[in-house]
């Protein structure tokens, strides 16, 4: 696939993408004989993840990081193990920060549609 067809498909800039192969967030891709980048399954599976952890909040240092142990090959496995798991727990925390401030808002919220609907707003 061309870096276009790429972009198109997963909803990620070109200059995005070679923004990640430039800075080591996934590998070189590889290319056709004339220089042009051709993403190949594996290739694709490389931004897959990169789109995906990024979507999830995670900083382009820890992608850069995650590929530099995954080319120093499997001794390093436990390692990406690590990084993967503090991420997963960073994420974990996030969510329940996030689904705390959900029941506050709710709380909110229906307080303020009891108020609508007696036109008292009551806070007890």
């Amino acid at each position: 696939m061309t870096i276009k067809e790429v972009s198109e498909k997963y909803d990620i800039p070109a200059d995005t993408l070679r923004y990640y192969e430039r800075i080591g967030a996934i590998p070189p891709v590889t290319r056709t004989s004339g220089g042009i980048r051709n993403y190949t399954e594996q290739d694709i599976a490389w931004v897959q993840l990169a789109k995906c952890m990024r979507s999830a909040g995670l900083p382009v240092e820890v992608l850069i990081e995650y590929l530099q142990l995954y080319q120093q090959g499997d001794k390093t496995i436990p390692a990406r193990l690590q990084l993967l798991s503090e991420q997963r727990k960073a994420l974990i925390e996030q969510k329940n920060s996030i689904d705390e401030m959900i029941s506050r808002l709710d709380y909110k919220i229906s307080r303020y549609e009891i108020a609508a609907e007696t036109g008292v707003l009551s806070w007890d």
